[in-house]
């Protein structure tokens, strides 16, 4: 499903494939991309028609399949800005692009799943 293995400065690991086995339907395939501004930018520029460097992209591919690219260097500067640790933005972050394929948008139900996975998964106290 996700490559666990991924491991940030910190050295605190993030539970991707249980927040992703929480969010998405049972069967899921989900590919996840750890990339920089450029990136970011790039696919954002590509596939949707804006400039600017995006915390995370999703993109699903069918009804069981998806992907999210995660950019960390942002991530990393909005938890500086944020005043809180790197992993709990990016699991932030994490949540909010599977809750896109999901099918949510931003609503009061998107911030709600985000709020109750982020309280299962112990990152508590999180500005959205």
């Amino acid at each position: 499903m996700v490559d666990t293995r991924y491991t940030i400065r910190d050295k605190s690991r993030l539970p991707f494939e249980a927040i992703a086995r929480a969010i998405l339907p049972s069967g899921y395939q989900l590919s996840l991309v750890i990339c920089g501004d450029d990136l970011a930018q790039r696919m954002n520029k590509e596939y949707r028609k804006k400039t600017y460097k995006p915390n995370v992209l999703s993109f699903p591919i069918s009804k069981n399949e998806g992907e999210i690219f995660l950019n960390i260097r942002k991530a990393e500067r909005e938890a500086r800005t944020m005043g809180i640790p790197a992993n709990w933005r990016i699991a932030h972050l994490f949540i909010h692009g599977c809750a896109h394929l999901k099918g949510h948008d931003h609503s009061d139900s998107m911030d709600a799943l985000e709020s109750k996975v982020l309280r299962k998964f112990g990152f508590k106290g999180i500005p959205h």
